[in-house]
């Protein structure tokens, strides 16, 4: 019998009672499936709701077959090993034992001696170099779930359960997990933001507060087809608000009807030329037919109003976001940052950056390469004065601003207002509040405080006020902007810089973001001369 999971009229809600999804049916089979949505919708919910880490307010979850869930974040023992992570531990022993001559014909009997070459095998599948006694805890956080994706390999489920799995991988990580996943021929169901392991998918569910909807392929199909609703829903609106002239149009005629009806009543009557009694039945007759006209056409009104409204809805939520901003006025010739011949470290003797040189000139959009640990936070700690070199020199002709994964800048016990204020301090409220309105922090929205926003609204209100004054700082850095930010979060984010025609110096292992982003140089670090 095939291995399928099945959701069937499932619905939860947070314990604040706030409902993430209700009445959902679902059933996925031996594909792989990337679930999207934004932030917030629940999708890492459905996942534990899968592996019946949560029971469900209504509804079932069944699953037939065996589960295979990535955790994240879980709490090490100081003496965890990959091979414990694996579940092979005692097995290694035993050959162990065997190696040695001490294992008992029992024993013996039980060996697996295929265990080392299949341990091998998984590891090597995830391109990692380490070895089965290696403590997890020397592992750096991207190693650790390259092990974990590996150990999940190894056991062979019929279903694989991963949330995130790039996030915080180098480019050689995230190669890794879409190769494991590329050749995956059981089930897989796959939260993720990271578009270029998306676009692998059989196909991507999207779920939204209204449930969820299924599109066969991966992500270009995906977007193709949104980019068809689109389509529909602005044809659907030009249909809606035709009906709503019409509508319009249609009652004013009856209401000028109607006058001209009751002008000629009024000068029969003036001639005296009709009895009282009939004169009496046709302006009653009169005043009931125009009654009833007038709420037909009320209704006909507010119908069509409520198709329109419901077609504008579609689009604000389909419509890929646009952003106009002010010029920075950065000359293209002009030299905005220079290190030449840069050495600089956190322990004395060991350098992390060494005899580094650099130079960006104009407009340029640089993005800044390498894997874990190879000096990409250190080199932008030195580029905004956070860290001083050992020798060579650090120019920054220009002005700039940082944007970090926390995006630090902004005070979090303040209003987005309040921050675009301070950052901006020129700026009028109309200017703050058109700013931020760009940004789709509208009204009440732009009064919310920065500690309340969640991570997408956070990189977005950064922007806001980054970028959104009326001369934009000519050099913005950027340290992994997309890290755990949705789809949508990061479209804006991508929008927000499309726009933007100063400098960029970029860190991100997101392939798809840099390539939307119009990045134009790529500087790998570990070379000894970057020009």
């Amino acid at each position: 019998m095939p291995a399928t999971i099945t959701l069937a009229d499932l619905s939860w809600a947070t314990p604040d009672g706030r409902p993430l999804f209700s009445h959902l049916s679902l059933s996925f089979g031996a594909q792989r499936i990337g679930l999207v949505g934004r932030n917030g919708v629940g999708k890492s919910t459905l996942l534990a709701l899968i592996a019946g880490a949560v029971p469900p307010r209504a509804g079932t979850v069944t699953v037939s077959g065996t589960l295979g869930v990535l955790r994240q974040g879980a709490l090490l023992r100081a003496d965890e090993t990959v091979a414990d992570l694996f579940g092979v531990a005692d097995g290694l022993a035993l050959l162990r034992r065997a190696e040695q001559g001490i294992a008992t014909v029992d024993e013996l009997g039980d060996a697996d001696w295929t265990l080392e070459t299949r341990l091998q095998g998984a590891l090597a599948r995830l391109a990692l170099d380490v070895m089965p006694g290696t403590p997890l805890v020397t592992l750096s956080g991207g190693q650790r779930t390259r092990v974990a994706l590996a150990a999940l390999a190894f056991a062979e489920p019929d279903f694989l359960l991963l949330d995130e799995p790039t996030n915080n991988l180098d480019a050689e990580g995230r190669a890794a997990v879409a190769t494991l996943l590329g050749g995956w021929k059981a089930g897989a169901i796959v939260v993720s933001h990271d578009r270029a392991l998306l676009e692998g998918m059989d196909t991507i569910v999207e779920l939204t507060s209204l449930g969820a909807t299924s599109y066969g392929g991966g992500w270009s199909r995906y977007r193709a087809l949104k980019a068809q609703e689109l389509a529909a829903a602005r044809h659907d609106l030009d249909e809606a608000e035709k009906r709503v002239a019409d509508a319009a149009r249609r009652a004013q005629e009856a209401v000028e009807r109607q006058a001209r009806r009751d002008g000629a009543g009024r000068r029969k009557a003036d001639k005296g030329d009709m009895p009282r009694i009939l004169l009496g039945q046709r302006q009653d007759n009169a005043e009931r037919s125009a009654g009833a006209g007038a709420r037909l056409a009320d209704a006909r009104g507010a119908q069509a109003e409520d198709a329109a409204a419901a077609a504008r809805a579609r689009i604000e939520v389909l419509q890929p976001l646009s952003i106009t901003l002010a010029s920075t006025r950065l000359p293209v010739h002009k030299v905005v940052l220079a290190l030449e011949t840069v050495t600089a470290g956190y322990a004395q003797g060991r350098p992390i950056l060494d005899g580094l040189s650099l130079t960006v000139t104009g407009p340029e959009r640089v993005a800044i390469e390498g894997p874990n640990g190879s000096g990409k936070s250190t080199l932008l700690a030195v580029l905004t004065g956070r860290l001083a070199p050992w020798s060579g020199t650090v120019r920054t002709h220009t002005a700039l601003a940082l944007l970090d994964q926390r995006v630090s800048l902004l005070d979090p016990a303040t209003s987005i207002l309040e921050n675009f204020r301070r950052l901006n301090p020129g700026a009028t409220e109309n200017t703050c509040r058109a700013a931020l309105a760009r940004f789709r922090f509208r009204a009440d929205a732009a009064l919310q405080e920065v500690a309340s926003l969640s991570g997408g609204e956070l990189m977005r209100a950064g922007l806001a006020c980054v970028l959104g004054g009326e001369v934009p700082p000519p050099l913005l850095i950027l340290d992994e902007p997309t890290n755990h930010l949705d789809i949508d979060a990061i479209e804006v984010v991508e929008a927000g810089l499309r726009a933007y025609d100063g400098a960029l110096v970029v860190v991100s292992h997101d392939p798809a973001f840099l390539e939307a982003i119009g990045i134009s140089r790529w500087v790998a670090l570990g070379a000894s001369e970057i020009g």
